[in-house]
């Protein structure tokens, strides 16, 4: 329940309180009533004295109710969810029998800004019961149920039942202003929870390729949304960083640069280190036996192995960091080597709760509905990647004492994490109840052609070229608009950088993450429709109106605390309801962790405000160009428009600039 709906909940049961103690105090001091009751005489003084106590408790529950509806809760407030609050109190208190009413609030419709259809719903339950009642009258029932709030102008049942509410116009113009003064805030969202996240996660040695996109983006979003609600969060990247294949990469680093113990190796590209050791891995059996042996000292902690494995790591770190510092990813390393200490001891306790089962020299892990078991160990005695991951999720949520965990991986995944999060249950390690654990899948990336997104060759595309292409189309077409002439060139590099990141950044988020999407830079970058692009153009020229009307921040500043936010014109009206509508979307997307609605909300932003322009003057000028009138409550609702959708580009990681 929203901080509203408990005010309001709490007041109305003190009001209730407050009606049954003067009912008492009425009997009190009726003496033929108090005759009738059986009161007599010898016990007058007693009540007189109860009867002070009793309007002491009245006088103390009004001042308590005029408290609590003076409150005004910290967080942005949801009108949707408040509709639907304020209604629930109502409909129990008109039909405090029946169970289980479900409060059906419908969203803006040509006869009001909401309508709540419960009335429907009770007729049909009542006439279960053999009651029969005309949809109206129980509509008009759940009106007059309705406590008072400031939060509606009217609120009317229709023949047909339906209750239909108008919002009010000085409550919707106060939160307007709030939004101005205190910039747009999370909606409350109860307990402040320990998210950890498990996002981006390459492998070391290989370089980040549009496989690994959808993840970063994902991954760094969902962060965002949850540290900007106040949840407590720990971005991991789970990097492929140990296994067989590094004893092939440290074989092959002594061979090529045998003195790479006191010469750090000049290994620019690894991608191409990485083939040539597969291909020797392939071809040369004492290669091969040369890397197994490898592998063999690293695991057992071996100085120079060690280094060998450590070199390879820092190359393949810094080339990530240079794409997370392009696209504004913040992550904490937490590899696969972390884990490897603590495996021995995951399988020990396994054994120990006779979770394992000893098949053809393996120890695995059945798990009730799994199409196949957990291999935890093999028959050579080695770790698998269940190991790794049955001892990451214990680590997860016992020592980091996550109580929500995300991975946020690929639709392929799933049926190897849904065993690794059902063998935590079995192995006692948490309760559903009581901790969030769940697979954020995707789809992949498509090409045009429909198929895996790959080069013309069939290879993988790098992210590095794919930002690199970026950036260059962005250019172009900013080139083809004339906006080389008006900006300096460091606002054309912000501008091309922007314009390209934010583009592919916002046509992944975009579509719905379960589902694959095609991935095409002439779609993305169009200005017109639901892109980044166009999102951006309008947050910069809805930024620069205050500008043009000779507005300083200063002067908005005041004008906020001071200027009424009128809503007279349906154009105003309408983008006010539509900018207040965000809290309810943020809800909607940590319920679901589905981004796309974030964006869908933010383009009916940009085209609700794009109709109100057109048909609100902002700024009125004469013949000659002078400006001869400013209408500063439309300044401040250009103003709140920009300020909501500054903070969805922060969720979404996307970064404006001032001039494009």
């Amino acid at each position: 329940m929203s901080e509203v709906a408990l005010l309001t909940a709490r007041a109305e049961q003190s009001e209730a309180e407050i009606r049954h103690l003067e009912e008492e105090i009425k009997r009190l001091q009726d003496p033929q009533r108090m005759l009738a009751d059986g009161i007599i005489s010898p016990e007058l003084e007693k009540l007189r004295t109860e009867n002070a106590k009793l309007q002491y408790q009245i006088n103390h529950l009004k001042r308590s109710v005029a408290t609590e509806k003076k409150r005004k809760p910290e967080n942005m407030l949801s009108i949707g969810i408040i509709v639907e609050e304020l209604f629930g109190l109502a409909v129990r208190h008109a039909y405090p029998d029946l169970d289980d009413i479900p409060v059906m609030i419908q969203g803006s419709s040509k006869f009001a800004d909401y309508q709540c259809n419960s009335a429907l719903v009770i007729c049909a339950k009542l006439k279960a019961q053999g009651v029969k009642l005309p949809p109206k009258e129980i509509a008009q029932k759940i009106v007059a149920s309705l406590p008072e709030s400031e939060y509606f102008s009217k609120v009317e049942a229709a023949p047909n039942g339906f209750i239909n509410i108008d919002l009010s116009k000085d409550y919707v113009s106060g939160q307007i202003s709030s939004v101005l003064q205190k910039g747009p805030s999370p909606p409350n969202v109860g307990i402040k929870k320990r998210v950890v996240v498990d996002f981006s996660s390459p492998n070391i040695a290989k370089e980040m390729h549009v496989g690994h996109l959808r993840s970063t983006i994902i991954g760094e979003s969902l962060c965002r949304l949850l540290e900007w609600v106040g949840h407590d969060v720990l971005r991991l990247n789970h990097l492929g960083d140990w296994g067989t294949q590094f004893g092939m990469l440290i074989a092959h680093l002594k061979d090529k640069f045998p003195n790479y113990l006191s010469v750090s190796p000049p290994i620019k590209d690894l991608q191409a280190f990485y083939k040539e050791s597969k291909v020797r891995f392939d071809e040369d059996e004492a290669f091969k036996k040369r890397a197994y042996e490898a592998v063999v000292k690293l695991q057992n902690g071996d100085e120079a192995h060690l280094k060998g494995w450590n070199l390879i790591c820092d190359v393949s770190r810094q080339e990530f960091q240079k794409v997370y510092k392009r696209l504004g990813v913040s992550i904490t390393e937490r590899g696969e080597s972390f884990y490897q200490p603590l495996m021995g001891a995951i399988v020990k306790e396994l054994e120990e709760k006779e979770h394992l089962v000893l098949e053809e020299g393996r120890k695995i892990m059945y798990i009730p509905g799994a199409p196949a078991p957990l291999t935890v160990v093999k028959s050579d005695g080695g770790f698998t990647y269940a190991t790794s991951d049955l001892t990451a999720i214990k680590h997860r949520l016992h020592v980091e004492k996550g109580d929500w965990l995300l991975y946020v991986v690929d639709a392929g995944q799933n049926l190897h994490l849904q065993s690794i999060f059902d063998a935590g249950v079995i192995a006692g390690w948490y309760d559903p109840k009581q901790a969030r654990v769940e697979h954020v899948m995707f789809g992949v990336v498509l090409g045009e052609d429909k198929k895996k997104f790959k080069t013309r060759s069939g290879e993988v595309i790098r992210l590095v070229d794919l930002l690199d292409e970026g950036v260059k189309r962005a250019e172009m077409k900013l080139v083809e608009k004339g906006r080389d002439k008006e900006l300096t060139k460091e606002e054309m590099k912000k501008a091309m950088e922007a314009v390209a990141y934010g583009c592919i950044k916002y046509n992944d988020l975009s579509h719905n993450r379960n589902h694959e999407y095609v991935f095409s830079f002439d779609r993305m970058l169009d200005d017109r429709g639901n892109t980044a692009a166009y999102l951006l153009y309008a947050y910069t020229r809805i930024r620069s109106i205050a500008r043009t009307a000779q507005v300083s921040p200063q002067q908005l500043k005041e004008a906020a605390t001071k200027t009424k936010i009128v809503l007279d014109h349906p154009k105003e009206w309408k983008l006010a309801k539509c900018l207040l509508r965000f809290p309810e979307i943020i809800l909607k997307c940590l319920d679901d962790l589905l981004i796309h609605t974030l964006c869908d909300f933010l383009y009916e932003v940009a085209t609700t405000f794009s109709e109100f322009y057109d048909s609100c003057y902002c700024i009125e000028k004469d013949k000659s160009g002078k400006i001869v009138k400013v209408d500063m409550s439309r300044i401040l609702l250009c103003e709140a428009t920009a300020s909501v959708i500054g903070a969805g580009f922060h969720i979404l990681s996307i970064t404006p600039v001032d001039k494009m």
